[in-house]
Parts: structure tokens; C-alpha cells; sequence
């Protein structure tokens, strides 16, 4: 996994066990191999470490830029696998990596709705669309609750509170033949978003919390503790 990866996730788990009470349901979902677009809801600065603790591979994410600051917080992020990104949603450089990580057989790790929205979601942006049509990589939908209620970055180190990650049944989005247009990469992000809006509690659905809601991809039963 490389050893600042690595030895961060062992740090974050550990904390999660010793401050909160953490569990994960559905990591036999996670394909062991192959690209893999990782897709979850979006509450705050824990959620990349949240998801890093809980599935059982490695996951690179796109981060914003603005926190790349200085050469020994730029080469820890970078050794952690994260990857500069403009969050206007225009960022060509931030698609053209993912889709190069996802060709080398990485997952990667994306928050479709482009900025923080504890509680309740909010619409995703379309790139997440663009990047699965062109890659055709399967897509991992994550539910997390209870990450909204960390509050300074000095928290993610001592995480007090229940939480709770559902992980669902990989999919794929059909093949499309020709130009796909914006109106179509949107329904494509929403149907996405639906996929992970069905592994919340209703409060958490926010725009997406459908009347008839689909029955969640995820196994049903009992968690796991602690990310199996």
C-alpha cells in the first residue's frame, strides 16, 4: 500500500476503534483488484481517512488544491496518494489522472457532490459520469453517517461518536454510443448518487431522498466491526 498509506490507515483505524465506535458493513463487496471508482456521500474532512480505515485496498483521492501547501504537506499528500483538484468541477488535469490511475488497475476515491454537505446530500456533479463512461470501471457506492459530527481537523486524530459505513454491490453505467450530453451525464451522476442515497438512513438523502427509494445494493444483515 506504500508506508505513508499504510501507516496512516493503521493509525486511523486504531483511533476509531480507541475513541468511537466504528463499524463497516459490506466489505465483501470490495472487488480485491482491478479499477474501481469508489463513490460516498460527503460530510466532512474525515470522510477520505474514513474510507481509507474501512475498505481493504487502497484508494487514491482527488483533494483540493488549496490544501496543498508547502513542500512537506505537498509530498505527504502526494506519498498518500491524493491528487490536486480545482473544485469548480472543470478540471481537465483531475480527469485525465483518474483516468490513468484507473487504467493501471488503482481505485480512486470520489466525493460527487464537490464540496462538504453534512447531513443531507446534495445533487453530484456530472464528472463522476465522464469519468465512469470513459474508463468503464465498476462503481463502489459507500454510505457514511455520523463523520458530520467531527468537527477541527484535530478530531479526525481522536474520533469520538458512532459511525457507520454501509459499502454496496459494485455496478457498471450502460454503455452509450456516440456524443453524451450534459442532460444525459447528469441522469447518469444522479443515478449514482441514488445508488449511495440508498445505503443512508432518510435524513441523510437530502435531494436524493426519492419517494419510492430502490432497495439497497448492499448485503442485508449484520456489520462487520471495524472494516472486517
Amino acid at each position: 500500500m506504500g508506508v505513508v498509506y499504510s501507516s496512516a490507515r493503521f493509525a486511523m483505524r486504531g483511533a476509531l476503534r480507541l475513541f468511537g465506535d466504528w463499524q463497516v458493513e459490506g466489505t465483501e463487496c470490495v472487488p480485491p483488484r482491478g479499477p474501481l471508482i469508489v463513490v460516498s456521500n460527503h460530510q466532512s474532512n474525515m470522510d477520505p481517512p474514513m474510507i481509507m480505515a474501512s475498505l481493504p485496498r487502497r484508494v487514491r483521492f482527488m483533494a483540493k488544491r488549496g490544501i496543498f501547501n508547502g513542500p512537506i504537506l505537498s509530498f505527504l499528500l502526494h506519498a498518500y496518494g491524493a491528487f490536486p483538484l480545482n473544485r469548480d468541477g472543470g478540471d481537465l488535469q483531475a480527469i485525465q489522472w483518474s483516468l490513468k490511475m484507473l487504467d493501471s488497475g488503482a481505485a480512486i476515491g470520489i466525493f460527487p457532490e464537490g464540496t462538504r454537505s453534512p447531513g443531507g446530500m446534495r445533487q453530484g456533479i456530472p464528472g463522476i459520469a465522464m469519468i465512469a463512461i470513459k474508463s468503464g470501471a465498476p462503481i463502489l457506492p459507500m454510505g457514511m453517517t455520523g463523520t458530520e459530527r467531527t468537527g477541527p481537523p484535530w478530531q479526525v486524530a481522536m474520533p469520538r461518536g458512532e459511525f457507520r459505513v454501509k459499502i454496496g454491490q459494485p455496478f457498471s453505467l450502460p454503455t452509450i454510443e456516440g456524443r453524451v450530453g450534459r442532460e444525459q451525464l447528469q441522469s447518469m451522476t444522479d443515478m449514482i448518487m441514488e445508488r449511495v442515497a440508498a445505503l443512508l438512513p432518510d435524513g441523510y438523502r437530502g435531494v436524493y431522498d426519492f419517494k419510492s427509494a430502490p432497495a439497497p445494493p448492499g448485503p442485508a444483515a449484520s456489520a462487520q466491526d471495524g472494516g472486517g
